[in-house]
């Protein structure tokens, strides 16, 4: 399949974080190669560009450094993708990732800004999902390869996760004799969702199997865990246990970076009330976060949420200050507007067409939203929608780091309407 080796430069980092360089003319993409290297390739050819291994790094370049986890170099570990370039090197390349798709595939002519540094680019994961194997009569749990996704390799360390995450899988671990007996694949999420400085609270959600007869006698041997959640094979979610009373639904809504994402909630809301709304739509809204925050700012906030839990909880926290639509986006915004500020949060997938289709619909009327506020974790995605609504202008994009050492990056995108009457 792969070719002998040959030289390659590497001239920078693609989506997806494969470093890329040309070869006779042709587009290479290898993993584990950063900026300024010169490597040793060996590369599988296809119509319009090549995929290839690197074998060996010739002379390094400058962004390059030794990886901290063994795992990434050991194991080829995939769960992350950036930890042999230097930090500084992975906001740059992170810039450039956002910059392109806008370009190539939104044909946006517009300046991104610097990418905003994580307060914590190590140990800041509050959730760790692993795939579970039987293995030598026990479990193992761990990460797949990024050469190899169908093996699993046992998980001793991963420093991007708190601490606390990898004791709480430990003690998962501890008690695999519980684990479901039907079955030799599972996968499991272990999410903290207690504050640094507080006994460790966390919730538990394990994917597979068909029957969990021990799922009580798991739950009790694990302490840590006050909520644990199975998914069936082909089923929906199931509680084994949940002790969290009134508190937040933690096992699908608390962020998996929550300082970074306190400063990016922080940058959303400042957007949002920079057009000075008196009511604002806020689609995918989870736990109703943002909503929430509006609302404490004197804004009638609508929130539109699919998950029934996380609708209720944003329903309770919001009392009269807003109201809470269950439902699909696509279906509930035309219900939901007018607004003068509409937010966007989708996930990877982007906006369902229907959505800028409501949003361009709206944008003739004389109640349209003055504002749009999009915030992406897929490039991609976004720029395909920012491109399917010429009625409004982009005026900032200013992308986060909510994830160090992966190729992930999250952009918030502020946009206004357009003058009618204008071209521009």
């Amino acid at each position: 399949m792969y070719g002998p080796a040959v030289a390659l430069r590497v001239d920078g980092i693609a989506a997806g974080g494969d470093g890329v360089g040309r070869v006779n003319g042709m587009v290479a993409f290898v993993p584990r190669t950063a900026p300024g290297d010169v490597a040793r390739v060996r590369l599988a050819p296809g119509e319009r560009f090549a995929r290839g291994l690197l074998d060996a790094v010739e002379r390094p370049g400058p962004a390059r450094v030794d990886p901290p986890c063994p795992h990434y170099t050991r194991e080829r570990c995939g769960g992350c993708q950036l930890q042999h370039l230097a930090y500084d090197a992975q906001l740059d390349a992170k810039r450039g990732i956002v910059g392109d798709a806008l370009a190539r595939i939104g044909r946006l002519a517009v300046e991104v800004a610097p990418v905003e540094a994580s307060p914590h680019p190590w140990r800041y994961r509050r959730k760790l999902t692993l795939a579970l194997r039987r293995r030598g009569g026990g479990w193992i749990a761990g990460l797949h390869p990024y050469d190899a996704p169908g093996a699993v390799f046992a998980l001793a360390d991963c420093p991007i996760t708190d601490e606390r995450v990898v004791a709480v899988w430990q003690e998962v671990l501890a008690a695999a004799a519980q684990l479901p007996h039907d079955t030799p694949a599972l996968r499991g999420a272990v999410r903290v969702v207690s504050p640094p400085d507080a006994p460790v609270r966390a919730t538990f959600t394990l994917e597979g199997a068909r029957a969990w007869q021990t799922a009580d006698a798991f739950a009790g041997a694990v302490p840590a865990l006050e909520a644990v959640w199975w998914v069936p094979e082909g089923g929906r979610r199931r509680v084994v246990v949940d002790r969290r009373g009134d508190a937040h639904p933690g096992a699908s809504f608390a962020q998996v970076n929550p300082a970074m994402a306190g400063v990016m909630g922080r940058a959303v809301v400042d957007a949002v009330l920079g057009f000075a709304p008196r009511r604002v739509v806020d689609g995918y809204a989870g736990a109703g976060d943002t909503a929430l925050a509006l609302a404490a700012a004197g804004v009638h906030a609508t929130a539109i949420e699919l998950d029934p839990e996380a609708a209720r909880y944003a329903a309770d926290r919001l009392g009269r200050s807003g109201r809470v639509l269950v439902g699909r986006v696509e279906d509930e915004l035309p219900a939901a507007l007018p607004a003068d500020v509409v937010v966007l949060n989708p996930p990877r997938a982007g906006l369902d067409r229907r959505v800028p289709e409501a949003l361009e619909h709206a944008a003739r009327g004389a109640d349209a939203p003055r504002g749009l506020v999009y915030v992406s974790c897929n490039p991609a995605t976004l720029a395909r929608d920012l491109s399917r609504l010429p009625s409004y202008r982009v005026r900032r994009v200013q992308p986060y780091d909510m994830f160090p050492q992966t190729a992930h990056v999250e952009t918030l995108v502020v946009l206004d309407r357009r003058d009618p009457e204008s071209s521009a």
